[in-house]
């Protein structure tokens, strides 16, 4: 209280804070109020008392100091000693006596507190002061230290927020509760769809309206008494688990499920028997990956979980649930894998069945690597049904895996279609976010970047190059890519689908050969060589141990980048790989869409031979390549979608984004060293009419396992393979297994037509970066002309001067790193050195020397 008796503004504030103090502690009661002690004269100069706030005099006369982080009191009495802060009076407004003189005692008071304006005192040890007598009041808060609240203050505070806080909570609570009854009143159970709405997807060409095949829904209802129990106690067992006692929603499965779809992840799954029968029974819900969708999907669920027998939505789920195969509902499923009506399943199969319900697309081929993945979730199905006791332990370890029957295809995707289908489901399913069974049973109407007439010739160039009496074994492969947009505009995926169901174009793969040397070119490039560098030709050379050679041991002795392209010469390209580093090839491998795991599989990457081809990639990687040669140095990936449009119209259109892989510089200096391969080097066969600009390169691995012709013509990239699915070599009768010959003579009558079909005028390529001396680069060393500007010339030994290194066998000092395992994917490779004769003319003498 202040001398008028109304209390201070501390006081009220803890007053108002005891109230909320709950704990009985006493530290808010009164305390009495210290005296007040007049101050003397300070001497001249000197700053007086009343200037230093914060001190109060106690009762017994001794100065007390308010530590301002911790309230705590100190005084003369705890520490021996006055202390040494800086002190006001308790009334400052109380005016002085400058007339009077101050006693013994005063003074003493006086001269033992100095003022301490500027340096902070070192704060004493804290000690707690006596517990003041119930009956006091406590001291008001000395001037200035009114910033800190007591601890009781801020303990009252922080209830008040936490109680806001609690309460808050409770009314959002409420809210969602009221607007989740709200919602699940006004959400009525949609109709029941009819089977017509379950249509199939139907694929397009690029024209948009040209029909390459529609595929039709098969289903066939069965009533749920026909449905043997261990086939409904599978299902339960693989997929919902407490289907019997749920209400139709499972709690953890869709908060995760919400979560996912707010935070712009994939919606994941979480959806119990009745959920997804809502899905796939009732119309109206739709399939979009909205939290709208998931809402609705839910209050339906609920709905029906409540006024719906649980045999009646299990019978639903099991008449339209996508098992893979082409088959909806269970009667289909059990004839697709078994050959078999429902009634006649097993336990086991029923097993597999529900097993395939998560993985339809794997299950529907449990061989090779799916084998595995198929029988581990097979065993975990029966392990759930253990657990449930479905079945008993003894019943479970008894069975046997039912590897279900080959999958048989329908004749609407005969020949090639099948193959663009499956190509096209392939790409929306991995890389656009659509399901299989959204795909199968939407209505989709799918556009592809598939030109029927490039298709079409595609198909001829192919059959009209393939001699008779060649292996049905040997496999060819076509890809053709815009460069401007990675669109995949033709290929050719095999003799029929119905009977080679993998394309030879996007499935298999091959080893790479030769053709994988412009990347090591654009690499050496990229890192600052120029054209008319040279580099060491000669042959044999060893590295590390290995012996390379160029094809049929011709030496060259110092190359250009140039020559070494054009004539494919092997050890150039070794040398050229260990100058700039491997490392450096595999990154722009990488750039130019190689996988890393296809480029480093059983450590390709770091031996010698890695820049001959000793990698396998498939054909649609391989034109990729080439197209950002002819982007002048920008990749896009290869796609082979280009929209899709639902029931309601929604279209989504696709396309990928370019990316640079190398600078135009780099992009012209490889493109016109590929140019001199088709104008004089190994792939003249090539050659297209009018003088046309043409580049590219061939590629023939170690023994003919497999050979390549990939060019380009400024519009368009193609890259032709072919190689053994066996892996073994070729055998072609009447042609060499060279990628000069037959795979060049199938890109030159393919180019030929295409050009015509799409009325590509002739374009010339960028012009290269260095000064080439005219046509040196593109001409053999014997024809007139051929004079290089002096300025251009490398230093060259003589032809009889061996190279300092690498050369002769392999030494203690270095032993050297081993080569990658041959074999599939990764044979050693003669890279195609000088790997066909200038005109496509197989060379004779016997079989080709088994070079690396």
């Amino acid at each position: 209280m202040n001398e008028n008796g109304v209390p201070s503004d501390t006081e009220t504030d803890l007053e108002t804070d005891s109230e909320n103090d709950s704990d009985g502690d006493s530290r808010n009661d009164p305390e009495p109020t210290p005296e007040t002690v007049p101050e003397p004269d300070a001497p001249d100069g000197a700053e007086t008392p009343g200037d230093a706030p914060g001190v109060t005099l106690d009762d017994s006369g001794s100065s007390a100091e308010s530590d301002p982080l911790s309230g705590t009191v100190y005084g003369d009495d705890a520490f021996g000693e006055p202390s040494g802060t800086d002190a006001v009076p308790a009334e400052p407004d109380e005016p002085k006596d400058e007339a009077e003189v101050p006693d013994a005692d005063a003074t003493r008071r006086d001269l033992v507190v100095p003022p301490a304006p500027v340096t902070p005192p070192v704060t004493p040890p804290k000690i707690v002061p006596p517990v003041p007598d119930e009956a006091e009041e406590p001291a008001p808060a000395a001037a200035g230290a009114g910033s800190r609240r007591p601890p009781g203050r801020r303990r009252g505070r922080a209830a008040r927020y936490g109680r806001r806080a609690l309460l808050g909570l409770l009314a959002f609570i409420g809210l969602c509760v009221a607007a989740f009854g709200v919602a699940y009143l006004m959400t009525p159970v949609p109709s029941p769809q009819e089977e017509a709405l379950a249509q199939g997807p139907t694929f397009y060409y690029s024209d948009g309206r040209t029909v390459i095949a529609k595929t039709g829904v098969n289903r066939d209802a069965v009533p749920i008494d026909e449905i043997p129990k261990g086939v409904r106690d599978a299902v339960i067992a693989a997929e919902n688990r407490s289907f019997y006692r749920d209400p139709g929603v499972s709690v953890r499965g869709t908060t995760r499920a919400l979560w996912s779809t707010l935070t712009g992840e994939q919606l994941q799954g979480g959806s119990t028997i009745t959920q997804q029968m809502v899905r796939n029974y009732y119309g109206g819900i739709g399939k979009e990956r909205s939290v709208d969708r998931k809402l609705k999907e839910i209050m339906v669920a609920l709905k029906v979980g409540r006024e719906k027998d649980k045999d009646w939505i299990l019978e639903q789920y099991l008449n339209t649930i996508f098992f893979g195969r082409d088959a909806y509902g269970v009667q289909a499923a059990a004839r697709a894998y078994y050959g078999k009506d429902v009634k006649e399943l097993t336990a086991r199969e029923g097993a597999y069945l529900a097993a395939a319900i998560q993985q339809p697309s794997r299950f529907a081929d449990p061989t090779g690597p799916n084998r595995a993945m198929a029988e581990q979730r097979w065993r975990a199905v029966l392990a759930n049904m253990v657990k449930d006791g479905a079945i008993s332990q003894a019943e479970a370890s008894a069975m046997t895996f039912p590897m279900p029957a080959k999958q048989k295809i329908t004749n609407i995707l005969k020949g090639q279609k099948g193959y663009m289908v499956n190509v096209a489901k392939k790409e929306l399913i991995e890389r656009r976010g659509y399901s299989e069974d959204e795909i199968n049973r939407s209505g989709l109407k799918i556009t592809t970047t598939f030109d029927k007439r490039l298709m079409d010739a595609a198909r001829k160039a192919v059959l009209a190059n393939s001699p008779d009496g060649m292996s049905k074994r040997i496999r060819t492969g076509l890809v053709s890519v815009d460069p401007k947009t990675g669109q995949v505009l033709a290929f050719y995926g095999g003799r029929d689908y119905l009977t080679e169901a993998l394309s030879s174009s996007f499935g298999d793969w091959a080893q790479a050969g030769s053709g994988f040397k412009p990347i090591v070119l654009a690499a050496a490039l990229d890192d600052g060589m120029k054209l008319y560098d040279s580099v060491d030709g000669s042959s044999p050379q060893y590295y590390n141990g290995a012996r390379v050679e160029n094809d049929g041991g011709r030496s060259y002795g110092y190359v250009s980048l140039v020559e070494a392209t054009r004539n494919s010469v092997n050890t150039a390209y070794v040398n050229i790989g260990r100058e700039i580093g491997l490392d450096k090839v595999t990154r722009m491998a990488e750039k130019m869409g190689i996988p890393e795991s296809q480029l480093t599989a059983n450590g390709a990457n770091t031996a010698p031979t890695f820049p001959l081809g000793v990698i396998s990639i498939h054909p649609v990687q391989q034109a990729g390549v080439y197209a950002t040669f002819a982007a002048e140095g920008e990749y896009h990936t290869p796609y082979v979608v280009k929209s899709v449009t639902n029931n309601d119209d929604h279209r989504r259109t696709f396309s990928e984004p370019g990316k640079r892989a190398f600078s135009q510089e780099v992009a012209r200096d490889a493109t016109y060293a590929m140019e001199q391969v088709v104008r004089s080097g190994t792939g003249t066969a090539a050659r297209l009419p009018d003088g046309r600009d043409v580049a590219g390169k061939t590629g023939t691995t170690d023994q003919g396992r497999a050979i390549w012709f990939n060019g380009f013509v400024p519009q368009l990239a193609t890259s032709v393979s072919m190689f053994r699915s066996d892996s073994k070599p070729l055998r072609i009768p009447g042609y060499g297994v060279y990628g000069g010959v037959l795979p060049a003579r199938i890109w030159h009558d393919y180019m030929t037509e295409v050009v015509n079909i799409k009325g590509y005028p002739p374009e010339s390529f960028g012009a290269p970066s260095a000064n080439t001396g005219g046509d040196y680069f593109g001409r053999p060393s014997d024809t007139p002309g051929d004079e290089r500007p002096d300025e251009l010339n490398p230093t060259r030994p003589p032809d009889s001067e061996e190279p300092e290194e690498p050369s002769g066998p392999p030494t203690e000092e270095d032993p050297g790193l081993p080569l990658p395992t041959p074999g599939r994917p990764d044979d050693p490779d003669d890279g195609g050195g000088g790997d066909d004769e200038p005109g496509g003319v197989d060379r004779p003498g016997g079989p080709r020397p088994n070079v690396f």
